[in-house]
């Protein structure tokens, strides 16, 4: 009689920027019976040679890969490869990127903080084309959702584009304008129209209310709060 054919295993590519955080989650995955790392990259082209090469069943994204965003890869991944779930493993605060995550095309959302037996969980959840993130990240979205309905505002902050966003919480922890256009590979008047959009999205008059509101927000999100809107 031939022997029992062994269940292939899931495939999981890792996105990641930080060497030693791929070799973290790569023994962490090893050890897991129904998955196995096909491969790494650490960054958007990385990534998409290593989708064509090894046809993984799941990414497992960081959002802080240098140049290229996450939330921008997760966006170009959904509109490439629709059927291969991508999974978010980011030290990014949950509450603020999550469904940002969720809404480019992720179908889950974990922190780096998380014990390995949760990641593996969250992998699992995925693969089986269900939707993880925290319950803390999921009660936000539907308070959010229940506020829309009886006609509340959410925080003007939910407004930002990606990139806007990272302007704003860049100016919030006192970068100065050419420090944030060094930081992320643009022109300083680049960085001055995002602030521009900033203020106009936020309804803020000048760049002093914008530095007021960036660090009120800085402060809030240490804390778990929610930036209220302007007055």
């Amino acid at each position: 009689m031939s022997p029992m054919k062994q269940k292939a295993r899931s495939r999981v590519l890792l996105v990641d920027d930080h060497p030693l955080v791929r070799q973290a989650l790569r023994e962490v995955i090893s050890r897991e019976r129904d998955l196995v790392v096909c491969a790494e990259a650490e960054d958007q082209d990385g990534a998409f040679s290593a989708i064509e090469a090894f046809r993984p069943d799941l990414a497992i994204v960081d959002l802080g890969l240098g140049n290229s965003g996450g939330i921008r890869l997760i966006q170009d991944l959904h509109d490439r490869h629709p059927k291969m779930p991508t999974l978010v493993l980011s030290m990014h605060d949950e509450l603020l990127y999550a469904e940002r995550a969720i809404r480019a095309g992720a179908s889950g959302y974990i922190s780096k903080q998380e014990p390995p037996a949760k990641i593996i969980e969250a992998i699992r959840k995925v693969l089986a084309g269900e939707i993880y993130w925290s319950e803390k990240a999921a009660a936000r979205v539907a308070s959010k959702v229940a506020h829309a309905v009886r006609g509340a505002s959410g925080s003007p902050v939910d407004l930002l584009s990606e990139r806007e966003l990272q302007v704003f919480e860049l100016i919030g922890s006192g970068t100065s304008t050419p420090a944030i256009a060094a930081m992320l590979h643009i022109d300083a008047s680049t960085v001055e129209t995002y602030r521009g959009r900033i203020k106009e999205k936020m309804n803020l008059r000048d760049a002093n209310e914008l530095l007021q509101a960036a660090i009120r927000w800085s402060v809030a999100k240490g804390a778990g709060c929610q930036l209220p809107g302007p007055r």
